[in-house]
């Protein structure tokens, strides 16, 4: 019998490996993990948002540090005041209502800038500075930055005649703003001998020592302290090396006191040394040196062509009425100016005791009283006339 042919064993399937089966939770045409190019992809897109960020940051920086106004567009300048005590932040928001600047936060940033360099320089007191200035919006940030931190206020010119006394001073400056008349008294009134160790022991002011000149000051950042200093600074550099190098009689405080009633009688700069001649004279003499200035002092009055001094005026006592007390007043009545300092060092030589004024601001000398009397009564008729 021909032999059946049996069919050829059917071979068992392979059974997958765990690593070959399909994960149940992706599609099967998906990769579980994203491949090169998706990498490229995300990494482009995030370089170009940081791009566009720091594109966009640098043009409002730019925008922000920029001046408000074209430089060279007609525009006044704006005055702002900085009060002591204002913060970075609080100075840039004054700042930017005024027009200045344009923004307050890129000042924020900027000072932040400036306080770290400060303190990289060892510079670390530097800051900004309380005042009034006068700013731009045609300056930059930076620029506006600078001149504030720098202290570049705005300058104010004080004016001190030769004459004045501390009172009027002390009127002055409050007219002009700068502290209360008070404030200015109760400065005067503290010698600064730490300072200024030359000054004569026992002050009970400053009165006859502030030198009389014209001071720049930063407007709206100055206190009666600042500016007695800078008087006194004058007073050093001016009005001390005369009387050191001289050989007077006078004491410091004698010499100013002197010189403060030659400045106050004296109209005239060509009388100022027969004045200053006719009061050493009396002085010599024993005389009391009868003089109204130092009555006006005492009294806190001032006479006029229209209301001279009374007799009850001249008879009221007075540390400071010469026609009762003799020798020189306790202080000085004003302060004295180089010219009156030179002529109680360099007096005329004269014969004449005496000496009224007539109204015109001459005076008329005389070496007799009864010479003094006969003047007296001319200039009264001339006035009646």
């Amino acid at each position: 019998m021909p032999k059946k042919n049996n069919p050829p064993p059917i071979a068992a399937a392979p059974q997958p490996t765990d690593s070959s089966l399909p994960d149940s939770n992706l599609p099967r045409n998906c990769d579980p993990q994203p491949n090169r190019s998706q990498w490229i992809f995300v990494g482009v897109v995030f370089s170009v948002v940081l791009v566009g960020m720091g594109w966009q940051g640098w043009n409002w920086w730019n925008w922000a540090k920029a001046p408000v106004l074209q430089p060279g567009t007609d525009n006044p300048s704006v005055q702002v005041e900085i009060p002591s005590g204002t913060s970075a932040q609080a100075i840039g928001d004054r700042l930017q209502n005024a027009g200045i600047i344009r923004s307050s936060a890129a000042w924020a940033l900027w000072t932040r800038w400036l306080q770290l360099r400060s303190i990289s320089e060892d510079t670390a007191s530097g800051g900004f500075q309380a005042g009034v200035y006068n700013l731009s919006p045609t300056q930059s940030m930076a620029e506006v930055a600078m001149v504030i931190w720098q202290g570049q206020t705005e300058a104010q010119l004080i004016t001190i005649p030769e004459g004045w006394s501390l009172q009027k001073m002390a009127a002055y400056f409050q007219d002009q703003g700068l502290f209360t008349a008070e404030e200015f008294r109760q400065a005067s009134i503290q010698i600064p001998y730490d300072r200024f160790p030359w000054l004569p022991a026992d002050l009970p002011s400053l009165e006859g020592f502030l030198y009389p000149e014209t001071y720049e000051v930063s407007y709206g950042a100055v206190t009666p302290t600042e500016v007695i200093g800078l008087m006194l600074d004058q007073f050093e550099r001016i009005a001390l090396p005369l009387h050191e190098a001289s050989e007077t009689p006078f004491t410091l405080k004698e010499w100013v006191t002197l010189a403060s009633i030659v400045e106050k009688e004296a109209v005239l700069p060509e009388e100022r040394q027969r004045i200053a001649g006719v009061l050493l004279n009396r002085l010599d003499l024993g005389m009391r040196l009868e003089v109204d200035p130092t009555v006006e002092y005492g009294l806190g009055i001032q006479q006029t062509p229209d209301r001279p001094l009374t007799l009850s005026e001249v008879r009221t006592p007075s540390p400071y009425n010469t026609y009762l007390n003799e020798g020189l007043p306790p202080t000085a009545i004003a302060s004295p100016g180089k010219e009156s300092l030179e002529a109680v060092l360099n007096p005329e030589e004269t014969d004449a005791l005496y000496f009224v004024a007539r109204y015109d601001g001459t005076h008329v000398f005389s070496a007799t009283l009864e010479e003094h009397e006969a003047a007296q009564e001319a200039i009264r008729s001339s006035r009646e006339q």
